[in-house]
């Protein structure tokens, strides 16, 4: 199949194809038509599968050919596409510039950790396609900044994050705001019974999609571990750095503490590094992923803020420091890398305190990861500890994708986007 078959406006055809793409991926092949025709969709796949270009193209498209028909005197948005964090809106953005560079559609972005003139003069100019976090906006729309009277089109991206990060009395505000008739898309990593109860009430008669199994990571991602003690960690991932002759290389950790310290200690090694977590200003995030992704520094060190909404084309390495608490955080960590079909590989250095966490992940994934032994040559200098106890991995349930969420309150606090 190809993108010409989709039924897309020639500008889009024409920003597609200066992008390099001829065909599109399989959430791409079976949402873009079904938005083209109006109507409203649950949508699963999991990263790295082109979900953003699914729903941002005939989004477009349909903004274009209703363009002349609508009288707004307030030049009010008409769509509206919600994302739990900045980064991810940023990427939005990115891609609704680049597909839209033939159309005419006139976007913004907002979110907060940035000052409010600049979006609020954007508002002001006239918007068609508005993106937005859901602070931000509620915000905005308090100072009678922002109108949602005229949606007609509303986008829930990575629906299932903004519940986990305690976005559903909000995401409930905005939609009290919206008009009752309009097109409905909701995309998720996953379909826990918490988004299928949202879906339920804001989708009509949807079409659901789910074009890869719940939580699967992409298929292009070799994945393996090291098990080392805990205070061996940072002197066993500069050797795999050096030794591997590594270039870029996303590496995660559990804490914005833990992320400046291990930094820290990389930039005395020598090597070139940047850091990204919820307690950097707006600004320094962006300059450290524009700095990475121009190859400017080598390691980029992360918390879970940028295990989803970061698109880095071509980037060789993940590395989990330290393994995540909630199973389902591993998937979207690693699937920062293998994307669009390129190869990726995922390593996680396994202490034994961790043990609980790496049997979740693989009774998650359904199977053992590999492990790799400790290079000899920097054995000796680690502090030694018990191995760490392996069993089967038992499939995991899944009613509720919250069921693994043990290390989160019930109702987690909102986070300051």
């Amino acid at each position: 199949m190809a993108f010409t078959s989709l039924g897309l406006s020639k500008a889009l055809l024409r920003a597609v194809a200066e992008q390099g793409y001829a065909a599109p991926t399989p959430i791409q092949a079976q949402a873009i038509p079904a938005v083209l025709d109006g109507r409203d969709l649950l949508a699963a796949a999991q990263t790295g599968t082109g979900k953003t270009a699914a729903f941002t193209l005939p989004l477009l498209q349909r903004l274009t050919e209703s363009s002349g028909t609508h009288h707004r005197p307030d030049r009010s948005p008409r769509a509206l596409v919600l994302v739990p964090t900045r980064e991810l809106a940023a990427q939005v953005s990115e891609s609704v510039r680049i597909y839209g560079r033939y159309t005419g559609i006139r976007t913004a972005v907002i979110f907060g950790g940035v000052g409010f003139q600049p979006q609020v003069a954007a508002l002001r100019r006239g918007v068609d396609l508005l993106i937005a976090t859901p602070g931000r906006l509620l915000d905005l729309i308090a100072q009678q900044h922002a109108n949602l009277a005229g949606i007609e089109y509303l986008v829930l991206d990575e629906a299932d994050r903004m519940l986990d990060m305690g976005f559903i009395h909000d995401i409930r505000r905005i939609l009290g705001l919206l008009p009752k008739v309009r097109q409905n898309l909701l995309f998720s990593a996953t379909f826990s019974d918490d988004i299928r109860t949202l879906a339920a009430r804001l989708l009509h008669q949807p079409l659901s999609i789910e074009v890869a199994p719940r939580n699967a990571p992409a298929e292009m991602v070799s994945q393996s571990i090291y098990h080392v003690p805990k205070t061996g960690k940072q002197v066993l991932l500069a050797h795999l750095l050096t030794s591997g002759r590594w270039g870029q290389t996303l590496v995660f950790t559990r804490t914005k503490h833990g992320a400046n310290k291990l930094a820290e200690q990389l930039d005395r090694d020598g090597f070139r590094v940047a850091v990204i977590h919820g307690n950097k200003s707006q600004s320094a995030r962006t300059q450290a992923l524009a700095d990475f992704k121009a190859d400017r520094v080598q390691i980029l060190v992360a918390t879970d803020i940028a295990a989803r909404g970061l698109d880095i084309q071509q980037l060789p390495h993940v590395v989990n420091y330290e393994l995540p608490h909630v199973p389902e955080d591993y998937v979207h960590r690693i699937g920062r890398t293998g994307r669009a079909g390129a190869d990726g590989a995922a390593v996680s250095l396994v202490c034994r305190d961790e043990a609980p966490q790496l049997r979740d992940i693989e009774r998650l994934l359904g199977r053992r990861l590999p492990a790799h032994p400790v290079p000899e040559e920097i054995l000796s200098t680690m502090t030694t500890e018990p191995a760490v106890p392996r069993t089967p991995p038992k499939p995991m349930p899944r009613p509720n994708a919250r069921a693994n969420t043990r290390h989160r309150t019930a109702n987690p606090p909102r986070r300051a986007l």
